[in-house]
């Protein structure tokens, strides 16, 4: 069950993968227009933007991503050609040589939306694909063969309390992205005839997108998004997933797509509050919960244990309804997990 290593080779490869990535999606759309990278810091964190002027005097700003290494080298290529020509061969490597990909059809859909600008308008890619890009991050191999598989994509938006100072007037077609896929998703409909942020195809019940935000002043009653034109279903504790997010690649054949996903420490510290929070026919998934909560814990005890400490405290300092929560997942986790003693660490922070 435990994680197994990457190369240094496939860990170096995925880099130059991700790096790339973001040059070829960034600058494609500003590579004609003059302008310049500006930062804003949002909740002590850092997050880069491309400012630019139309011909018209407007000045616009298009969201680039969290401040890191990836974004402070696209930074610093300012004004090169895009490499475009050269990612294909690099994400074949990366996957030759161990870096874990997703199914075609799975990449078909969120490269879609990537073109349409779901991600940069804030859009989250969360669940098990994420988790899979975490492999790749973090450079490891998952124990749990179960673990990084699903049928499900799921995604995530801040929704109406968005943190991110996003361009103004930046408007998603969400609904049409998907529609023109021509695979066969229809938005699901509840009693009250309003759809309920997720698309199925009728008659492949298990490929599902959920589109999820976070519980406001509205309550937990889905809403659509009058900038992403796609409903969104409020999910309690959602929030927490949702700051501090990190920019990736997701690997699938001779190409790779750049996604938003939630930091790795607050992803696996989530997933004990909502494998306690599963019900009726959601109950076996508390298992897979559970377990990339566990994998993901280990690797990062071993890289990164400040990341999750810092998680944990803020968890812990959210009122008793999220300590209670976090408490019961990892009593849980504990007995998945007996002899990694993921609980006495967390405990002791």
């Amino acid at each position: 069950m435990g994680n197994q290593p990457l190369s240094m080779t496939a860990q170096t490869a995925f880099s130059q993968v991700v790096e790339v990535a973001l040059s070829v999606e960034h600058m494609r759309s500003v590579a004609d227009l003059p302008g310049s990278f500006v930062a804003k810091t949002v909740k002590g964190h850092k997050y880069w933007y491309y400012q630019y002027t139309e011909p018209a005097g407007v000045r616009r700003q298009v969201f680039v991503g969290p401040d890191g290494e990836a974004i402070q080298a696209l930074i610093a290529r300012a004004g090169e050609p895009a490499a475009a020509e050269s990612l294909g061969p690099l994400a074949r490597s990366a996957a030759v040589l161990g870096c874990a990909e997703i199914l075609p059809r799975h990449y078909r859909v969120l490269r879609r939306l990537a073109e349409y600008g779901f991600f940069k308008a804030g859009g989250v890619l969360i669940g098990t694909h994420a988790f899979v890009a975490y492999g790749n991050m973090l450079g490891v191999r998952w124990g749990g063969a179960d673990a990084a598989k699903t049928q499900d994509i799921d995604f995530a938006h801040a929704g109406k309390s968005i943190s991110l100072a996003l361009a103004p007037n930046c408007q998603v077609q969400t609904h049409e992205a998907i529609q023109s896929l021509n695979m066969g998703f229809l938005p699901i409909t509840g009693l009250s005839g309003k759809t309920g942020g997720a698309y199925l195809i009728p008659n492949e019940k298990e490929f599902r997108l959920d589109f999820l935000t976070t519980v406001g002043r509205s309550g937990d009653a889905p809403f659509e998004h009058p900038d992403l034109h796609v409903t969104l279903q409020p999910l309690r504790f959602m929030e927490f997933s949702l700051e501090n997010v990190q920019q990736t690649a997701l690997l699938c054949g001779n190409s790779a797509t750049t996604v938003n996903v939630p930091h790795p420490a607050r992803y696996a510290l989530h997933k004990l509050i909502v494998a306690g929070e599963r019900e009726g026919a959601f109950v076996s998934k508390s298992g897979k919960d559970l377990m990339q909560a566990g994998l993901l814990l280990m690797a990062l005890r071993e890289m990164r244990p400040w990341d999750v400490e810092e998680a944990w405290a803020d968890l812990m300092g959210r009122g008793k309804g999220w300590s209670s929560r976090a408490e019961r997942g990892l009593l849980a986790l504990e007995k998945r997990f007996p002899n990694e003693h993921l609980g006495d660490w967390l405990k002791a922070v």
